[in-house]
């Protein structure tokens, strides 16, 4: 039997969850296509949803990670402020920091065998 030291990482604040797997795909999407809704689209979740999700990431920093642009004539968009594209990198830093604490433990694991 092979033994493995596993996780998800995950950053709360004092009111509730910050930045996740979810939110972290989130704010890449909304890097990457410009917009909210597309972004919820591909990740198959509601609008509302990644709506609620960016709200509260918003609300639960000192700056907005997303900023919104009305519609008019291009229609509007979101876009990641340079708080938002920190908060990915960030976010990917301990998460890798993470995944390598687990395969070291994983390695201690297979040593006690």
């Amino acid at each position: 039997m092979k033994l493995m030291a596993n996780g998800r990482i995950w950053i709360e604040t004092e009111e509730g969850p910050f930045l996740g797997y979810g939110r972290i795909e989130l704010l890449q999407k909304i890097s990457e296509l410009g917009s909210l809704r597309k972004a919820a689209t591909e990740m198959k979740i509601s609008y509302r949803q990644a709506w609620d999700f960016v709200d509260q990431m918003n609300k639960r920093t000192g700056k907005p990670l997303v900023i919104f642009e009305r519609g008019g004539k291009n229609g509007g968009g979101a876009l990641l402020t340079p708080e938002g594209e920190q908060a990915i990198k960030l976010f990917h830093e301990l998460n890798t920091a993470f995944r390598q604490f687990l395969a070291t433990r994983t390695a201690g694991l297979q040593k006690r065998k």
